[in-house]
């Protein structure tokens, strides 16, 4: 049975950083492209970044490149989304999911794995 469980989620104030982490169990992680998702409330979900199955390719959406980190710990089964610099437009309940398939990675019909989401809330 694949278990996609986060954490890391809570109240942070505007400028500040949290780790989320998403640990992954009943599959092989290794071969498995992983991405990192958002929804807010009323909103569709919508990708925030992915990454390869070797790590050696990462991909993020307009919104946080160059203030959010995807990176992959292959020997964990865990993979994390650092997020610098946060703003109130960040809050969301935020997902991981899996996918074996090689493209569209940003889109959420991709993934075949789902975690249950982990709130993060962002003061002004």
């Amino acid at each position: 049975q694949v278990q996609l469980v986060e954490s890391g989620g809570g109240l942070v104030q505007a400028g500040g950083s949290l780790r989320l982490s998403c640990a992954a169990s009943g599959l092989t992680f290794s071969a498995y492209n992983m991405g990192w998702f958002r929804q807010a409330p009323g909103k569709e979900r919508e990708f925030v970044a992915a990454i390869r199955r070797s790590g050696g390719n990462t991909y993020y959406a307009d919104s946080v490149k160059g203030r959010f980190t995807i990176s992959r710990d292959n020997v964990k089964n865990t993979v994390y989304l650092q997020m610098n610099s946060v703003k109130p437009e960040d809050t969301a309940v935020y997902y991981c999911a899996a996918t074996g398939r090689l493209i569209s990675l940003g889109v959420p019909a991709t993934y075949d794995y789902w975690g249950q989401g982990t709130q993060v809330t962002v003061s002004s």
